[in-house]
């Protein structure tokens, strides 16, 4: 399997990449949204990127509308609105889909590597996610309803391995 961070991956300014800069380290996935009952959740992925940022994690935001339109804007609105209102300053990355045909190859992969409920492959909802470690490989899945703050104890102890 191709590892994580030699994924292609579209950056916010249409600039093709990989997560390669991230190589190393341990890394939160988030697929997010601006309009969703769970966008509040940008604070607390900001606290745990300011938190750990210095021992080697990397938050990594994917906007995507494919769950009720609710990631709507471009990527200049995005970034707007995620500064503007929630202070975010880890890294946000082009508007993707996460399912069906068109779906990013890094979610995936990511769902390939840690199935959802009963083995489901398919993001159910905004703000799923992935804690990938320092090897690239996924370690887990979290639901949309798991809070940023919930992942302390497990971004930890990848960082402290």
């Amino acid at each position: 399997m191709t590892p994580i961070t030699d994924i292609a991956v579209t950056c916010a300014d249409g600039s093709s990449s990989t997560l390669a800069d991230h190589a190393g380290k341990v890394l939160l996935i988030v697929n997010v949204a601006s309009k969703c009952g769970f966008t509040p959740q940008y604070e607390g992925l900001e606290a745990l990127h300011r938190r750990y940022a210095d021992r080697g994690l990397a938050v990594l935001g994917f906007p995507c509308n494919q769950f009720g339109a609710q990631e709507p804007g471009d990527a200049a609105e995005i970034a707007n609105f995620c500064s503007l209102t929630y202070d975010v300053t880890f890294p946000l990355f082009a508007k993707i889909d996460v399912n069906g045909e068109h779906a990013a190859p890094l979610f995936r992969a990511l769902a390939a590597e840690a199935p959802g409920l009963l083995g489901s492959k398919s993001i159910k909802w905004n703000f799923t996610k992935f804690l990938v470690d320092r090897s690239g490989r996924v370690v887990a899945r979290y639901a949309p309803t798991t809070k940023p703050e919930a992942l302390a104890a497990d971004i930890e102890r990848l960082l402290d391995a």
